[in-house]
């Protein structure tokens, strides 16, 4: 699965899904700055899963329209340490995700 982290999540991240995913960033891909709706429309032909912490996305966007997955990170701060225990979860979800679907990662009290 070709999965994009969105400026909103620390690189740090990339190395824990690596493996059976391949992982970018917005960075990597030149995509810096970009608006949501363009980063979806970007993404949507190169990646199946925006990865982002950007609580706000599923009430911006019309993901089911973009044609791409969306998971929204939700931790304390968007710092590996607040992450990486979001990553279990993270990949389970990335088993059944479909495209236009958003899911929302929380951590757990």
């Amino acid at each position: 699965m070709r999965l994009l982290l969105d400026e909103s999540v620390t690189w740090d991240l990339r190395p824990l899904l690596m493996g059976e995913h391949e992982v970018a960033t917005a960075r990597y891909m030149g995509w810096n700055g970009k608006r949501n709706g363009e980063l979806l429309t970007l993404a949507r032909n190169e990646f199946d899963v925006i990865i982002t912490t950007d609580q706000n996305i599923p009430y911006q966007q019309h993901i089911t329209e973009a044609d791409v997955a969306v998971v929204v990170l939700a931790a304390k701060t968007n710092g590996i340490d607040d992450l990486r225990p979001l990553v279990p979860d993270l990949l389970k979800s990335l088993d059944v995700l479909k495209r236009g679907e958003i899911v929302r990662i929380e951590a757990r009290p």
